[in-house]
């Protein structure tokens, strides 16, 4: 039997390229997004006709924890969750209205709670299972005119280490995958200038790829089971 993955936010981005890796790979695919769903519906058609897996599709909010559960209502096993659905605000937090900080942590933070807390008992029967996290480098250091992103992102650090304490004994492992700057969509409103300048703070001297980012969630489900509760840097060396 192969194995399955439940994947957040993978209409685009980094999203979509976890998925093609891990179908690549042979893994059965749940794939989630919030409104895209004409393209993530030709995503999973791609994949499944490519490379002979099932792939299933969701469209929703993933900060509702009905959709979640609606959701996992189709989902009788699952061996890992990667959680990577999120957005950002840019802009001062005395001006942030309250609806956007809490969309912002409803979707990177609360989500996060809502899909683990659904994946954990299909695991728990399993005996095994991995959860990965994508979070940012903002969560390990803050970014100005970005509290409510950079927030959420701390807390998800902090949701996956205590987690990962919590799953250990069970043989579930709980990472994170910290990224720093990375060429999606997310990173759109900078310009060119702008991205010039965070090359120049970079010791890579280049921006990363979405691409890059789903292997190295390929080297962490690869790993030793003994790798459980860390929040890995892939930032070309900037943090």
């Amino acid at each position: 039997m192969g194995k399955t993955a439940f994947i957040t936010g993978a209409s685009r981005g980094i999203g979509e390229a976890i998925a093609r890796e891990m179908a690549s790979c042979g893994y059965d695919l749940y794939l989630t997004c919030h409104s895209s769903s004409e393209r993530l519906t030709q995503l999973a058609g791609e994949m499944a006709s490519k490379y002979g897996i099932e792939c299933t599709s969701f469209i929703g909010d993933i900060g509702d924890p009905a959709f979640v559960t609606e959701c996992f209502s189709e989902v009788t096993d699952l061996d890992v969750l990667i959680n990577n659905a999120g957005i950002s605000y840019v802009g001062l937090l005395s001006e942030m209205d309250n609806k956007d900080w809490d969309n912002v942590i409803r979707t990177n933070l609360s989500s996060c709670f809502y899909t683990s807390k659904a994946a954990i008992p299909l695991m728990l029967k399993k005996k095994s299972g991995q959860i990965i996290n994508i979070s940012s480098v903002w969560g390990n250091v803050g970014a100005s005119m970005e509290v409510a992103y950079s927030a959420s992102k701390g807390g998800l650090n902090s949701f996956t280490r205590s987690l990962a304490k919590e799953l250990a004994p069970s043989n579930i492992q709980v990472n994170a995958i910290a990224c720093g700057v990375i060429d999606t969509d997310m990173n759109k409103h900078l310009s060119m200038s702008d991205l010039e300048i965070l090359k120049g703070e970079i010791p890579a001297d280049r921006i990363g790829t979405a691409i890059e980012v789903a292997k190295m969630v390929h080297h962490v489900l690869e790993a030793p089971s003994y790798l459980t509760g860390q929040i890995i840097s892939l930032d070309g060396g900037w943090q």
